[in-house]
């Protein structure tokens, strides 16, 4: 058996990632830094946390959700900007594998502490982990279920995970593995939790569950108090806003900000105006307010991609209105939708020549060497005429104008988020690009949580297709293999997707191997989400990320593979 110290999956990544995230940057002159000082960071329209829980229900895996929650607590394993991982910042301080990739042995550093000066011990650990293999059952009594299901063999491939002493877990699986990617996938899911005040029904754990359920928009709530994260949960606004205050029993790096304020904001001009008046610390610019970046006179204009990708989620489901389901259920059917989708028009339109055409689940920005370059090609570039002779060719044809087989008419209603005047521009444009192929398409705008909700599998007949605005991004599926996403049954799975070769495929990721190997097995993955389209692609875009002069250390500390702040690395100097 040997410590695994470090594991860094590729050596050009963080060069790649920083000088993304510093792209247009302009330094501020240098200014005296202060303690203390209050950061405001500007939340999307219709968003805001809505889950402080650490373990995550389905539907509420969002990343503003991920952001408070990651303030109050500290995750098994720190994640680094290089997709490394960072044993000197994490619970645990080395990983001891088995030789055969099967027993993971744990042990805790002494380095954290709960804010009550308990420590962190491994009945801590069990507890989180119980919760998460109970609500990533077929239980079908369960008051929520766990958005990580089917990531990291979540439950399925967990034999037994036991306290050895009160600083080292052990974990043993059921068959060998690719020790990256369980470290990534499986064990970086897991955020220890205090047992002594969280465990309220010891000897009923559906109880525990709804009761954890009934609190966890509540960080207020007594369980809430006792975190081991750089910052403790202070006040909230209705509507308004959500203050944190830093943790002073924090054992890592502790904030020099006084507050960290997560601010809601009406509208993007209501954000953008905040900007300029200096009431937001850390915002982002519109894409629709592009021609007005220069109005921005004491702030900062950065680009950053994250680790992910964007899509529209179809709903395969048979349950899906108007008999769609079977419909989107066919491949050629979802092959003519995205060669509906004209990506370079939207990257040139809307969002000013940033961005790249995607057509697979890994992002050819930020360069990274999980992506295949052989993809740069889409397979179904837009060609609308194309994909209405597509559709005619399988006995589909126009009807009132609508492409029509049997009792089925190609006319849904595509949800998408409000808040974007880009999002909404974008919208109209896919309904026309699909006009043209006899595809009707009604546009239905919806606040984000709400749309979340919609698509949860638990309910397939009350839509037929949802896009969110922005995409997924790798956590906590930091290796990025699909098994959150496109295995059947996967928790993030919301248009019931299903192919046994896309589960094969996905399952081969997860096997030990040479690295040569490893990766073959990732681009076969890759190649066969292009082909099958599980979603329908849409265009990778960078995020327009704006913050005040006087703060300092938001981009340096910014994490693209995580897709979080780190605030207690900022300071603030004076006006």
């Amino acid at each position: 058996m040997s410590p695994r110290k470090s594991l860094i999956l590729t050596s050009s990544l963080v060069l790649s990632l920083i000088s993304a995230g510093c792209g247009n940057q302009t330094s501020a002159p240098t200014k005296t830094v202060v303690k203390g000082g209050t950061a405001v960071i500007a939340l999307a329209p219709q968003t805001s946390p809505n889950w402080f829980f650490p373990i995550r229900a389905v539907g509420f895996g969002s990343d503003v959700n991920m952001q408070v929650e990651n303030l109050m607590y500290k995750p098994l394993l720190d994640i680094t900007p290089t997709d490394g991982i960072d044993f000197a910042h994490s619970l645990v301080s080395s990983i001891t594998v088995s030789h055969n990739d099967t027993v993971f042995t744990l042990h805790l550093s002494s380095r954290y502490r709960w804010s009550n000066n308990q420590p962190i011990t491994a009945q801590d650990v069990l507890f989180a982990w119980n919760l998460i293999q109970t609500t990533s059952s077929s239980n079908p009594h369960l008051p929520w279920s766990h958005a990580g299901s089917g990531v990291g063999g979540i439950p399925e491939l967990w034999k037994n995970v036991s306290a050895i002493n009160p600083t080292t877990v052990q974990i043993t699986l059921k068959s060998s593995v690719n020790p990256i990617w369980f470290e990534h996938n499986g064990l970086a899911q897991i955020t220890p939790l205090p047992v002594a005040v969280w465990d309220k029904y010891p000897h009923n754990i559906i109880k525990e569950l709804a009761y954890i359920k009934s609190v966890a928009n509540s960080p207020g709530a007594e369980p809430y108090h006792v975190v081991d994260g750089p910052y403790q949960f202070a006040s909230m606004e209705p509507n308004n806003n959500w203050t944190f205050i830093p943790n002073p029993h924090y054992g890592g790096h502790k904030s020099s900000l006084a507050k960290v304020i997560f601010q809601y904001e009406t509208s993007p001009q209501a954000e953008f105006e905040g900007l300029k008046t200096g009431t937001i610390t850390v915002g982002y610019l519109p894409a629709s307010l592009w021609n007005s970046r220069t109005q921005l006179h004491n702030d900062t204009l950065t680009t950053a991609y994250l680790f992910g990708f964007n899509y529209l989620q179809p709903n395969l489901n048979p349950e899906a209105p108007g008999g769609l389901g079977k419909a989107f259920d066919s491949r050629y059917v979802r092959e003519a939708l995205q060669m509906g989708i004209n990506q370079p028009g939207i990257i040139s339109t809307f969002y000013h020549g940033y961005g790249v055409v995607e057509d697979s689940p890994i992002p050819s920005e930020p360069p990274t060497h999980f992506y295949d370059s052989q993809l740069k090609s889409p397979l179904y570039p837009y060609n609308p005429q194309a994909g209405k002779q597509l559709l005619e060719k399988h006995g589909w044809h126009m009807v009132n104008g609508v492409m029509t087989k049997g009792s089925t008419r190609l006319a849904f209603t595509l949800t998408y988020v409000s808040g974007s005047n880009t999002v909404s521009d974008i919208a109209q444009l896919l309904k026309s690009s699909w006009a043209k192929e006899g595809i009707a398409v009604t546009l239905q705008s919806q606040p984000f949580d709400q749309i979340i909700a919609q698509a949860n599998q638990s309910d397939p007949s009350k839509w037929n297709m949802v896009w969110w605005g922005g995409g997924w991004t790798y956590e906590p599926d930091f290796y990025p293999t699909g098994g959150g996403l496109f295995k059947t049954g996967a928790g993030a799975n919301f248009g019931g997707y299903h192919s046994s070769v896309m589960d094969q495929l996905i399952t081969k990721t997860y096997e030990p191997g040479t690295p040569h190997q490893i990766q073959q097995r990732l681009d076969a993955y890759q190649k066969w989400a292009a082909q099958d389209l599980p979603v329908l692609w849409m265009p990778w875009t960078p995020s327009f990320n704006v913050h005040a002069n006087t703060l300092h250390g938001s981009v340096k500390t910014f994490n693209p593979v995580s897709d979080l702040y780190s605030p207690n690395y900022w300071t603030l100097s004076p006006s």
